[in-house]
């Protein structure tokens, strides 16, 4: 029978995930749950932690490594930042320990950008890029990593030089909730419509500064002509990445495309946004980055 070799986690600002690994990397077992940073803060971060671990009966003696927003400021235990360029392999070097504890407990730190001019933050993102790349990447990459906050990256010969965040998620979350549109959009399906979406896409591509117009085309275009709210869904959407796309693809791409990591309808709607746009993509699942990227670290702390 498999033994477990340590418990990896990757604790999110509003979700929780828990795996119990073996030393081939395998999962043994998996938690999943909406306590996040946010949640966790009032209910003690400890706390949380060990409900999970009671319940994959987790030894006493296994290590855990945690990824994410519990080692923000605001988190569990501050876990600071390594500053652009940053290697990857510089990330498993400043692992904080959870003081207090019996059982050892570490925590990666993130990846600050402290430019005056375009200054910015990822935590948790650094473990998908080290899962994703790996520590002997040569070469150049662009990645795209979706989400309430998107992160372009680039990375040369496994050193991230210059990221960017767009706060496309949220962006669509309030828009499409908290403005006029959410008339538009009022009982939405789960029906796709993707040539909505491509079109969206590429008309915000090609006229970034006209996207707060082209949003409430969303509406008009549905008053005027009809239209499903399905249709007015992705149409914001399509809107909203396709000015973040402008933005990510203004500088040199590879030649090798871009790696985007994402898992599910992101990775879905950013793969028809860049077919939209005629730009290769090599997908990497999102879940499967951060899990590789918390063992590649896991072997690499309690190795030495």
């Amino acid at each position: 029978m498999t033994e477990p070799a340590y418990l990896a986690v990757d604790w999110g600002t509003s979700s929780f995930r828990l795996w119990l690994v073996d030393r081939t990397g395998q999962v043994l077992a998996e938690r999943r749950s909406d306590e996040g940073m946010l949640a966790a803060a009032k209910a003690g971060f400890a706390a949380v932690l060990q409900s999970h671990l009671a319940a994959v009966d987790a030894p006493g003696h296994l290590p855990v490594l945690v990824c994410g927003m519990a080692g923000a400021r605001t988190g569990w235990v501050e876990a600071g930042y390594v500053d652009t360029p940053a290697p990857l392999s510089a990330v498993l070097k400043q692992a904080a320990r959870v003081p207090g504890e019996a059982r050892d407990i570490r925590i990666l730190p993130g990846i600050a950008q402290r430019d005056a001019g375009a200054p910015d933050v990822m935590r948790g993102e650094e473990t998908q890029l080290l899962g994703a790349l790996g520590l002997d990447a040569a070469g150049e990459a662009l990645v795209c990593m979706p989400g309430t906050h998107s992160k372009w990256v680039r990375v040369t010969d496994g050193t991230v030089e210059r990221f960017s965040t767009f706060m496309t998620g949220e962006l669509f979350s309030v828009v499409s909730r908290e403005t006029i549109l959410s008339l538009a959009v009022a009982g939405a399906d789960d029906a796709e419509d993707v040539t909505s979406f491509k079109a969206a896409v590429i008309a915000a591509f090609k006229a970034p500064a006209f996207a707060a117009n082209l949003l409430f085309g969303a509406r008009s275009r549905q008053l005027l002509f009809g239209g499903t709210p399905a249709a007015a869904r992705e149409t914001l959407s399509g809107t909203l990445i396709g000015v973040e796309l402008a933005a990510g693809l203004s500088g040199a791409v590879p030649k090798s495309g871009i790696t985007l990591i994402a898992s599910g309808r992101l990775a879905m709607l950013y793969q028809h946004a860049f077919e939209a746009l005629s730009v290769a993509v090599q997908p990497v699942d999102a879940d499967e980055a951060v899990r590789r990227g918390l063992s590649m670290a896991a072997a690499s702390i309690w190795t030495t």
